[in-house]
């Protein structure tokens, strides 16, 4: 009897940190900083690659460009990122948020 309480416990535990998870790899601004800072500068303001304050690429097209890559782009732009759908969003709205 106790075994069973104790794997149902564990199962609900498990069950709530997976549904809260996805919500904490959506922050943009971190995941920005950790993937993109070091080309595009902490601020957007370009570095290594071009800036991206004031960018007039639309949220959607940076969102493509991290999901889909480009083949006119330079690496790593040429392929997918390996961001998740979320992650990708979250990037490109922070990114259009840059002034």
């Amino acid at each position: 009897m106790r075994i069973t309480h104790l794997l149902i416990l564990l199962l609900v535990v498990a069950l709530s940190a997976s549904l809260a998870l996805p919500a904490f790899g959506a922050d943009g601004a971190t995941t920005f900083k950790a993937k993109c800072a070091a080309c595009h500068g902490p601020e957007g303001q370009g570095k290594i690659g071009p800036a991206l304050k004031g960018t007039a690429l639309t949220a959607d097209q940076i969102n493509d460009l991290l999901t889909k890559g480009n083949d006119a782009k330079k690496p790593p732009h040429k392929k997918p990122l390996g961001l998740s759908a979320d992650d990708a969003k979250a990037v490109a709205d922070f990114v259009k948020t840059l002034k």
